[in-house]
């Protein structure tokens, strides 16, 4: 009963997304006008862009394991190549997009394979700043090429190889739709691999790489593998928010740009389900309504040693982040199942005998043991 009731939820959330262009429900301090007006439908649209960013992200670092900070790169790959195809080739959008995430996943081949050598060398802290290092290769690149990138002004989308229905504020609706069809795309892709062998394979990889290579199976080719994944879905994210946002801007390829879908990740819940999509929306909600707060009368009315601070959106955010962190580890993801053990306040024997039945491993209660997965695979 209870999984045709999970099965249901994506049904239901789909239903759910699908009705909002429809809706004229206006939500104060969310949105600035009703739901089906041009400027709230463009916010949702960011909020399922990152949404589906995320998730990509996350089949890095949550169900492999790997922090990278370079996962901006691919999304910068494929805003600033489909731009630059319609723009120097001459090349119609559709065109433009196929060749832009064909060039994210040949980089991402690429690049993979030599980052993926630091994990065995220098463990995940190698792979983490060689894929730091790519990252700040590029956004250098961007920044240093006005010709040919638009330097720190960035690429203006150029309209006239974009179909007139992703044109104009009228056409906002549209964008939505795109954005929702990439993040159904990317949860489709990403839901069923995890819940098949393969994903039992990256679960393993990332409880015990050791162990996983004495069953016979070679890490690096299913490390290889999700990374390219990751970054062609980057790729196709990055030519969606060429069309969401009007232009290729460098913003894209900074590290603060991978460190936001890391926060995301972890807000939400990393290595679930609906964890990274959770984190994703209410993330880019924030960003955008933060900055209101900031700027408002009551902030501004404060003395100085409190007014300085609030009045920075970042400060806003990372003070909310700190506290769901402290407040609900493992993310929002996590949140109906502490409700129901009532906080997690049950006594630790049950806990201890519910984490055996599952084969859980000890002090990671979302983490089954490797024994168990190998058996499995």
């Amino acid at each position: 009963m209870k999984r045709h009731v999970k099965n249901l939820i994506p049904i239901a959330v789909l239903a759910v997304l699908l009705s909002l262009p429809y809706s004229t429900l206006s939500i104060p301090g969310v949105f600035d006008g009703a739901v089906n007006t041009p400027g709230s439908l463009q916010l949702l649209a960011l909020c399922l862009l990152f949404a589906g960013l995320a998730v990509g992200y996350d089949l890095l670092f949550g169900r492999l394991g790997l922090m990278s900070f370079g996962h901006a790169l691919y999304v910068a790959i494929g805003a600033y190549s489909a731009e630059l195809a319609m723009k120097d080739m001459h090349l119609p959008l559709a065109t433009a997009a196929v060749l832009a995430i064909v060039i994210g996943a040949a980089v991402s081949t690429l690049l993979g394979a030599v980052s993926l050598k630091g994990v065995g060398k220098l463990g995940t802290v190698g792979f983490a700043m060689v894929t730091l290092a790519f990252a700040q290769a590029g956004s250098i690149l961007v920044g240093r090429d006005p010709k040919t990138t638009g330097g720190e002004e960035g690429l203006p989308l150029s309209t006239e190889k974009v179909p007139a229905a992703f044109v104009g504020v009228v056409n906002t609706v549209n964008l939505y739709w795109l954005a929702l069809a990439y993040l159904v795309v990317v949860c489709g892709v990403v839901w069923w691999l995890t819940g098949r062998r393969i994903g039992r394979v990256w679960q393993a990889i990332r409880d015990n790489e050791r162990r996983a290579e004495v069953l016979g199976l070679n890490p690096f080719r299913y490390q290889l593998g999700a990374f390219v994944l990751a970054g062609t879905l980057g790729a196709a994210g990055g030519v969606v928010h060429l069309l969401v946002t009007a232009g290729a801007t460098p913003e894209t390829t900074t590290t603060d740009f991978t460190l936001a879908l890391l926060v995301m990740v972890v807000l939400g819940g990393s290595g679930t389900r609906w964890g990274p999509v959770l984190g994703g929306v209410l993330y880019t909600l924030l960003d955008h309504r933060l900055g209101a707060v900031a700027t408002s009368d009551s902030v501004a009315s404060l003395p100085a040693v409190l007014r300085i601070p609030l009045s920075q959106p970042l400060v806003l955010l990372g003070v909310l982040f700190v506290l769901v962190v402290y407040a609900v580890p493992g993310g929002l993801a996590a949140l109906p199942n502490r409700l129901r053990r009532g906080g997690g306040a049950g006594p630790r024997r049950r806990q201890r005998s519910e984490q055996h039945r599952l084969g859980v491993v000890e002090g990671e209660p979302n983490r089954p043991h490797p024994d168990r997965v190998a058996s499995e695979l």
